[in-house]
Order: C-alpha cells, then structure tokens, then sequence
C-alpha cells in the first residue's frame, strides 16, 4: 500500500480551482481545474432560463443535473424528482429528462409581487427564493415563518405560510434601495453575488465572508444558504472577527452552521460535535441548545478535544510544509473521524465499488484510485486536508456536491465515495484517455494539459494501472 499523496493547501486549492487532490510539491504548479469550469458553465447557463413548462433535455457529454437545472431556471431538486434520479443525481450521455418549469403565466405573475402574504401551494420546479421574490417577502421570512432547515427545502403540494408585505416597499428597486436592518439566513439564487446579499441586507462583503467561512474569492453556489449577520458596517464586522473566548451555551437561530458556531466561539468543528453528541453530518436545528466547549481560536484549534490536544496529523510532507490553519483543520477531521468511529477497510472498498457500479464508473478504476489514496482507510487525513478514503480537499468537496447536485459530507464514509467517484466520472468523462483522467486526479487536469505528467504523476498512474489488475 502506498502511502496517500497529498492535496494542496485548503486555501490555495480554493484559489485555484483543484480537482480531489494534487500532492506534495505539485502544490505550486496546480491551475484551475475542470472544477473552476464545471463553475463557469453554471454561471454562464444560469443567466438564460427557459420560459416554459416541462422542456424534454437530451443529455450532453459532460452535463450535469446541477448545470442543467440552471439552464432551465429550475432547482437540481425538481428534476431529479421529475426523472426519478437517486441521491448521486447520475446522468448518462443521450438520456432524455422531463424538466420541469415555471410556465408562461407564472413567470409573468412573478414580475408582479404580491403585495400581501398568505398561503402558497409549491408547484413543480419551484424554489423558495422565487416564491420569495413573487410575494415580495424574503427567503429568511419565509424559512422562519415555515419552520424550514437550513437548507429551505420544499416540496411539491407543500402549503407556504407567506409573511405579509406591504406593496411598493416589499418590491424589486424599493426594497434593494430600503436593505434589511437585520440578518438571518439567505439561500443563494442564480446570478448573485456576495456584494449583491451583502448591499441588499445592509452589511458588508467581509463580515458576509467571515460568517460564513468562504475563501477570498467569495465564491458561493446556487441554492447554498448563508448566515447573514445584523447589518451595520463597522459594528458587524467587528463582531465577525472577535469571536467570544469562553463557551457555554448556544440556540441556534435560522441558518447558522456548526462551523459558524464554532468559529463565533473560538473552538473547532469537531469540538462541538464531540461535546453534543451530533452525528458525522453535524446536523442541528433551529432552537436546539448547544453546549460551547470553552477554548480560543488557534489553540483550540490545534488542539481537538476529541484527542486531549493530540497532533494527529503533522505539517509536513514531501519536503512541503502546510499552513497552520489548514493543519489545524485537518488534525480537527482527523479527531472527528476517530471520535465518529468508522466502516472498516473491507467495508469501505465495498463501498466505493458499488458507488462506482450506481454511478457508472468502473468499479476497478475506482477502487484503484482509492486503494492508492488511502488504503481504503477512512481515518486518512493529509496535512493539506484531503480527508477520508478519497482523500478529497475541502474546495473539490465543494465542486463535487455541484457535479451530483447537493451537499456532501467529506467526513461521511459514503458521501465522501460519493465525492471522489464524480470526480472520477466527470474526469473520465472530460479527458481524451484514461491515463489523463487518472493523472488529473493526482496533478490537476489543467496541470496536466499545460505540462504534461510530471515524473511522480507517472508513477502514480502506473500504480493505479497496476492495482486495477487487482480488482
């Protein structure tokens, strides 16, 4: 068994768009990856929606739900329900998708807020930031209103209790001009930007950021909802970066994250989980009283409660050393995946090739690939944060939730499978042989198109060729 070889930086991987992983001094060499593009394309798509109703789509080579949502202005939700397609969303080349959208009417009603509250029956396709922006309400008014999570999830025959909103001030240039004086939760909608959320709830870009943990690039992704935090300029910002130095007890409001808790109180992800008793997805609700583990910034963080302030994982590899913010994060993973407890090897390798077989991917490559990152040990974390069987980087989790259309829990042994098989997938799908695809994996695809395998990319190719003999 090889040893697992490394990702970038959590932060330089988010600046630059990596795929899974890429290792030890390829660091400095990794360019955007077909992640950054995958980005691109939602962007580019999202800004032309369909007008009608229940379009027939024939998939396309490197389509996925999530880009063909937004193409047609219609939640990943909507039409995997419409196709009868599984958490993975998988989608194959010449199939054909019933899409359900908006019609005609309904589009013109939406142009036209209502200028009161009530009842709404969700049809088909819709979402709550459209319902939202019919009634001239917003979708924290809504998610609050409706005892909603945070993810605003709705269904189809669901009844929406509307807040009430009255006329000119609830609608399109009045309300922008007249921004919210308080925050909350806001579940992000096609085209906007941070600036955008952050001008319309009357804060700032950087306490925005802040709350909710983004990368310098601020980037956020249809349907994400984010933790807005009370407006008022310096106030909020001030608030954003002091995070309370003791614990004690929380309630969750709307919207809030275990990873904006932790951070508002100076602990660690993991911390929290520990001392609460949550699961490996983290999951809270709104009103539940959390326990806050005393602690400061980067002490707690690196020190995991789970380990007694053990160092798990260290900061070097290859000759690279890793910042102490991304060792940290990763020693957090590492505690939090032995705390959890997880499948064994044998359990884990059956686990990536049935994935590989749902998903359409060849469960020898998959295996392979996951055989050569991490032995099919799911407590494997790098000192770039590549976590779990996959050894897949925070930023590339990102990316891969967008290629199957919902989150994924890198620390959960099945999403992170899940993770790293569609990245597989979408690589095989986007490289012209196998052996691109497999060094893609490892050194980046942009990398690899602009300098061909490096000398330890080779050898990691030969190495996965060699055990999919295996399996």
């Amino acid at each position: 068994m090889s040893q697992p070889a490394l990702a970038l930086t959590d932060q330089a991987a988010r600046a630059l768009g990596a795929p899974a992983r890429a290792a030890g001094r390829r660091g400095r060499r990794l360019a955007t990856s077909t992640g950054a593009l995958a980005i691109a394309a939602v962007a580019a798509t999202a800004a032309a929606p369909a007008a009608h109703a229940d379009e027939q789509y024939t998939v396309r080579s490197g389509d996925t739900v999530s880009h063909i949502a937004a193409k047609y202005g219609t939640s990943v939700t909507a039409v995997r329900s419409a196709n009868g397609l599984n958490g993975s969303a998988f989608i194959r080349e010449g199939q054909r998708l019933t899409i359900p959208t908006a019609g005609g009417g309904a589009a013109t009603t939406a142009a036209t807020p209502a200028s009161a509250g009530g009842a709404h029956t969700v049809a088909s396709g819709e979402t709550v930031s459209a319902i939202a922006k019919r009634y001239g309400t917003t979708v924290a008014a809504i998610t609050s209103a409706n005892g909603l999570d945070s993810r605003a999830f709705i269904r189809v025959g669901q009844t929406l209790t509307i807040p009430g909103a009255a006329g000119a001030t609830a609608s399109g240039a009045a309300a922008a001009a007249a921004p919210a004086a308080t925050g909350g939760a806001h579940t992000v909608a096609s085209g906007e930007t941070v600036s955008a959320i952050a001008k319309r709830y009357g804060t700032t870009v950087a306490a925005v950021v802040s709350a909710n943990g983004l990368d310098s690039r601020a980037f956020i992704r249809v349907g994400q909802t984010l933790t807005i935090p009370g407006a008022s300029g310096a106030a909020t910002t001030t608030a954003a970066t002091a995070p309370t130095s003791a614990g004690g007890k929380h309630t969750v409001a709307s919207g809030e994250t275990v990873s904006a808790i932790a951070k508002r109180y100076g602990t660690t992800v993991a911390a929290i989980t520990s001392a609460n008793g949550l699961d490996s997805r983290a999951f809270i609700r709104v009103g539940q009283t959390l326990t806050i583990p005393g602690g400061s910034g980067a002490a707690a963080a690196a020190a995991p409660a789970a380990t007694g302030g053990a160092q798990l994982v260290g900061n070097t590899f290859l000759g690279r050393t890793y910042a102490p913010t991304v060792v940290a994060s990763a020693n957090a993973n590492k505690a939090a995946l032995i705390a959890m407890g997880v499948p064994s090897k044998g359990a884990m390798q059956a686990k990536v090739a049935a994935t590989a077989r749902s998903m359409g991917v060849d469960p020898a490559l998959a295996q392979a690939i996951a055989f050569q990152e991490s032995g099919f040990n799911h407590t494997s974390v790098s000192p770039a944060n590549a976590i779990g069987t996959m050894q897949v980087i925070p930023s590339s989790g990102e990316w891969a939730s967008q290629l199957v259309g919902r989150d994924l829990n890198l620390l959960d042994p099945d999403d992170n499978v899940v993770a790293g098989v569609a990245i597989i997938r979408q690589l095989v799908r986007t490289s012209p042989d196998l052996s691109t695809a497999v060094a893609s994996y490892y050194q980046g695809a942009s990398s690899v198109k602009r300098n061909g395998m490096f000398s330890d990319t080779r050898r990691y190719v030969a190495n996965v060729q060699t055990h999919m003999a295996r399996y």
